[in-house]
């Protein structure tokens, strides 16, 4: 297979048969020894477990940010929607009026960190923005996905 590509590359390049045959075998002992890929659905029940304990840590530090004021002032998200809820994160993207645009559920996050929490935004791909996105996915865990409903 890998000669039907370098055999006209060496052709065209003037090699003599001795050195393309030696490059020949060095590039067939690269791919026979090349490793394989690993499969996504390859894992053990360690790993299940090894997961999930970190999905939760993130979960847990995204419930404390979720309780803590997050601004300059002494609001928090759980005054607005108590234990994550009301925020339902089953319906992201969708048009927010307040933003005037369709956006994503950590932009929507980022939006109540800077109004009612007066604080400043999150980097979208921040520890904290996914801890906070992580707890309240969560929390609305079960609830039928619904992207653009109000």
């Amino acid at each position: 297979m890998l000669h039907s590509y370098i055999l006209p590359a060496l052709k065209r390049t003037g090699l003599v048969v001795a050195e393309a045959a030696c490059l020949l075998l060095l590039a067939s002992m690269i791919q026979m020894h090349a490793p394989s890929p690993a499969l996504a659905d390859e894992f053990t029940k360690e790993d299940l477990a090894k997961w999930e304990r970190q999905f939760m840590d993130v979960v847990a530090e995204g419930e404390k940010l979720f309780h803590s004021a997050l601004g300059r002032n002494t609001v928090s998200c759980d005054m607005c929607h108590p234990n994550g809820a009301n925020t339902h994160p089953e319906t992201y993207p969708k048009f927010q009026k307040q933003i005037g645009k369709v956006v994503g559920l950590r932009e929507m996050i980022n939006w109540c960190i800077q109004n009612p929490l007066e604080g400043d935004p999150l980097d979208l791909d921040s520890p904290e923005m996914v801890a906070l996105e992580a707890y309240i996915k969560y929390e609305r865990r079960g609830v039928k996905l619904a992207p653009g409903k109000h």
